[in-house]
């Protein structure tokens, strides 16, 4: 069988589009205690102790902070498990995300 030869060679384009980012906050009640942020931020956040203390004064002080920057999806689960345990504790702690 005769090798049979091109003379065009076949161009790929492939364009990489990175997924929408989302931010993940807490925010502020007068209720839930600043243990719990403090442990909900270690837990679901995976923050060590000086990063969830300063991100639950940040809360505290301003009514809001970024817990981190996730695709939508990750985003969306880490909201849900933060009003998952929260209400399993009797608190009203609130997370939301934002786009990025």
């Amino acid at each position: 069988m005769p090798k049979i030869e091109y003379e065009h060679e076949l161009e790929q384009h492939i364009e990489v589009i990175n997924p929408k980012m989302y931010k993940v906050l807490l925010l502020n009640d007068d209720y839930t205690s600043m243990d719990f942020v403090m442990n909900v931020l270690m837990s679901i956040f995976r923050k060590n102790e000086q990063e969830a203390y300063t991100i639950m004064m940040k809360v505290h002080k301003e009514g809001r902070a970024v817990c981190g920057i996730y695709t939508y999806e990750i985003a969306e689960t880490k909201v849900a498990q933060v009003e998952s345990v929260a209400k399993k504790n009797n608190f009203p702690l609130k997370a939301i995300l934002e786009e990025e």
